[in-house]
């Protein structure tokens, strides 16, 4: 049984023009790389071969996995976002009461993430420690170096 991966409409888009860049561009340059190297002779000693087959591997891999998750996609309706609570595809704004540093996070899918756009996955620890949450509330995000107290100021779309 399949997991189902949910995204946003951009997100799908992204996958399936991965997908295509996948088995468009690099499935027959690959290829061709593996039939270069068997015309230069005998393969069982040939690095270039072996380069190129296991390149090859790792690229089919990758297309299995995107196709997998393709077919297992479920678009989220961005229209029917609360904000009331803390739930995927949410901007919250969230206070450090240790240090007062505010910072602002969008929650988004898995394969979304992004942190340089701030786009944090819902598999994250402070995602998971502010989902269903509301503002004001005070959580005790637990982080790898410990536990960080922080106040969720904003939810938005």
């Amino acid at each position: 049984m399949s997991r189902v991966v949910y995204v946003t409409k951009d997100g799908l888009q992204k996958m399936k023009k991965e997908l295509e860049q996948l088995t468009n561009i690099e499935r027959p340059a690959i290829s061709k790389l593996i039939g270069e190297a068997i015309e230069k002779g005998d393969i069982s000693e040939n690095a270039e071969y072996d380069a190129a087959k296991d390149a090859q591997g790792m690229l089919e891999a990758k297309i299995a996995v995107l196709q997998n998750q393709i077919a297992n996609a479920r678009i989220l309706d961005e229209s029917k976002i609360n904000t009331s609570k803390v739930q995927i595809l949410n901007i919250v704004t969230i206070k450090n009461q240790k240090n007062g540093a505010t910072m602002k996070y969008t929650l988004v899918p898995e394969n979304e993430a992004d942190l340089k756009q701030g786009k944090i996955s819902i598999n994250t620890p402070i995602a998971k420690g502010l989902m269903g949450k509301k503002v004001g509330d005070i959580v005790d995000i637990k982080v790898p170096s410990g536990i960080i107290p922080v106040e969720i100021v904003e939810i938005s779309v």
